[in-house]
């Protein structure tokens, strides 16, 4: 037992005077390659640790137009973005807590409500977040990175100027291929993300990693409740 403790402070100390703990020398250091379902995990988990980012995202169904939204958000319960529909009408949104303010545009209006106006549509509804439904172009500020499925490693390309592996994920209930570009270099980040599918095919983005947030309610003055909107 004497000459193997030896041994080993012997190897650390090799490691040490050599520079620094590079691969091989690392007490944690197994020698080998991370798995792609391991790579995921990782990217994931870094995800869900930060305070801020940005998610840019085009959407486009077989049967219809595209759907391109942005969000900046600090994954709980602050959050803004925009959503554009196919027919050129969009949604901002500003979510604080458990209130949201949602401004549709003119275009946006006239297309549910003809002749409800004209000009620049610029007042906010107030409204409580938990009135959002699907498909109302509403967003959740937060995300849940979470794994499924089994990840299979791909190519490596640049993703925004940052080295990226692809690894690819079959989604057993829809049928649908996801493609996960993981950051190579740096912290693990997923810069981004592809699925396709029969229905659609959605290209999600992630920039503006713990960049500040400056999120605020609007002006009062522009805003409206709900129940006065629909009167």
């Amino acid at each position: 037992m004497r000459t193997r403790t030896t041994t080993a402070a012997t190897a650390v100390l090799s490691c040490l005077l050599a520079g620094a703990l590079t691969a091989g020398c690392g007490a944690e250091d197994t020698g080998r390659t991370k798995s792609a379902d391991e790579m995921l995990e990782d990217a994931n988990a870094t995800m869900r640790a930060l305070e801020s980012v940005r998610i840019d995202s085009t959407s486009t169904a077989a049967k219809g137009g595209t759907v391109t939204s942005r969000l900046v958000t600090d994954l709980d319960g602050r959050c803004s973005g925009k959503t554009t529909f196919p027919d050129g009408g969009s949604i901002e949104q500003i979510r604080i807590g458990e209130t949201d303010y949602v401004r549709p545009d003119r275009t946006y209006l006239e297309k549910r409500k003809p002749g409800g106006g004209t000009g620049e549509q610029r007042l906010w509804i107030r409204t409580p977040a938990d009135s959002a439904q699907p498909g109302d172009g509403l967003s959740s500020c937060a995300r849940p990175f979470t794994s499924f499925g089994t990840a299979k490693k791909g190519k490596t390309a640049p993703v925004a100027g940052r080295a990226a592996v692809e690894l690819t994920v079959t989604d057993g209930g829809e049928g649908g291929t996801y493609t996960f570009h993981v950051a190579t270099e740096g912290e693990p980040h997923l810069l981004k993300v592809v699925y396709e599918g029969a229905d659609y095919d959605t290209t999600t983005s992630f920039t503006g990693f713990d960049e500040p947030l400056d999120i605020k309610a609007p002006d009062p003055a522009e805003v409206i409740d709900a129940e006065e909107a629909t009167r």
